[in-house]
């Protein structure tokens, strides 16, 4: 097991720890003072393995805790220290924040169950009021700590999902700018057909006329006309012009979704996922620098989109591989996730979502497929990379 370099919080936390339950050592103050069943020394064993657990609580929660566990028995049978106590609380603490989801939603139930279970065990076995304060410690030992844990990373959790979902939604309603300005243009080019093109024509038309009739009121009112519509097409164009302009600076700033925001995608899976045990693993094999066509690319993100929506309604636990790669023109997309007897309820699907990526796939030349192998789920999209690709 690789140990990183601990956190310097951790280590201001072990050496305070170690020292006060070194200085309560010396001053003869102990939790379990009427227990001589070791000599009083054999209390630092304890202590100083539940100090050094100090510095791994980030990096290996779950191995602190197991070992800590063991530490705070053993520290039962001699004459006892309050900082291997509060030690303890501080690595249950840890584990839950620090570690995996599946640790973090476990201790606290199994915490809670056991602080139950000794309070009914002493109190029968006992039989007196003040058996009650046993379970009142082992749930401020244990349950306390592991349920103030929970809250807070519920808490950071809920704050990162939150900060996700606005990233999101600000991907969208760029896009739908996006969308308004391509529109917006659209519309400038008809006007410029209409009435640029309506000038154009009439120049031609009576320019032809002078060179073909030799008369001089049939020239000189022919070019009457073309200096007239001359004019107002050069008025028209100078008008569009600086409306084009206007759009280009505002379409600078847009920002469609993109393979580029997959890392994003995958964060917000990840936080929603947790509770149900799923993971999410990128692999973006795409040549730096050189991004698809810009309707290809959202495609793309599209189709990874709805595969992890339909993940994290479908999948069993376990982990979600998205793959990009770019190879002989082409844009592959591969999404595996697991596939099996879910526990618990399933989200209901139409079929709608497989229907709509096979659409993207197959408007912009490409292919899909979708369906079970084995225990996986795989979806593959492979589309055209290049801009004539796309071309109506």
């Amino acid at each position: 097991m690789t140990i990183p370099r601990p956190h310097r919080d951790d280590v201001l936390l072990a050496v305070a720890s170690v020292c006060a339950g070194l200085v309560l050592w010396g001053l003869g103050v102990y939790s379990n003072a009427g227990r001589h069943l070791l000599p009083d020394w054999a209390a630092l064993v304890p202590l100083l393995t539940l100090g050094t657990l100090e510095l791994v609580r980030r990096s290996h929660p779950r191995t602190a805790l197991f070992i800590g566990t063991l530490a705070i028995v053993a520290d039962q049978l001699t004459v006892g220290n309050l900082a291997s106590v509060l030690i303890f609380t501080d690595l249950m603490y840890a584990a839950v924040v620090y570690g995996s989801p599946a640790l973090a939603r476990r201790l606290p139930v199994t915490t809670g169950l056991l602080t139950v279970a000794v309070t009914i065990g002493a109190v029968a076995w006992l039989r007196t009021p003040q058996a009650l304060l046993i379970g009142v410690v082992t749930g401020i030992v244990s349950f306390g700590p592991a349920l103030t844990g929970a809250t807070l990373r519920n808490h950071r959790e809920a704050a990162v999902a939150a900060r996700l979902r606005a990233e999101q939604t600000a991907l969208l309603a760029e896009m739908d700018r996006a969308q308004a300005v391509t529109a917006e243009r659209a519309r400038m080019a008809r006007e410029l057909h209409d009435m640029v093109a309506n000038h154009l024509s009439a120049i031609a038309i009576h320019s032809t006329a002078a060179l073909s009739i030799d008369r001089a009121d049939t020239s000189r009112e022919a070019l009457g006309v073309i200096r007239e519509n001359s004019v107002q097409g050069l008025a028209e164009m100078r008008r569009l012009i600086g409306l084009l302009r206007d759009a280009g600076a505002e379409q600078e700033a847009v920002a469609m979704p993109s393979l580029d925001g997959l890392e994003a995608l995958l964060g917000q899976a990840r936080t929603n996922g947790s509770a149900s045990g799923l993971e999410f693993v990128l692999h973006d094999e795409r040549p730096p620098g050189r991004p698809a066509a810009a309707p290809v690319e959202l495609a793309a993100y599209r189709i990874v989109q709805e595969s992890l929506t339909n993940a994290l309604k479908h999948a069993v636990p376990g982990t979600v591989t998205v793959r990009v790669a770019r190879a002989d023109g082409r844009l592959s997309v591969a999404v595996d996730s697991p596939y099996g007897d879910r526990p618990g309820p399933r989200a209901p699907g139409s079929g709608a979502g497989l229907i709509g990526m096979r659409e993207r796939a197959e408007l912009l030349g490409g292919e899909f497929t979708a369906g079970r192998s084995g225990r996986v789920w795989r979806v593959r999209a492979t589309l055209p990379a290049e801009e004539k690709a796309v071309e109506a």
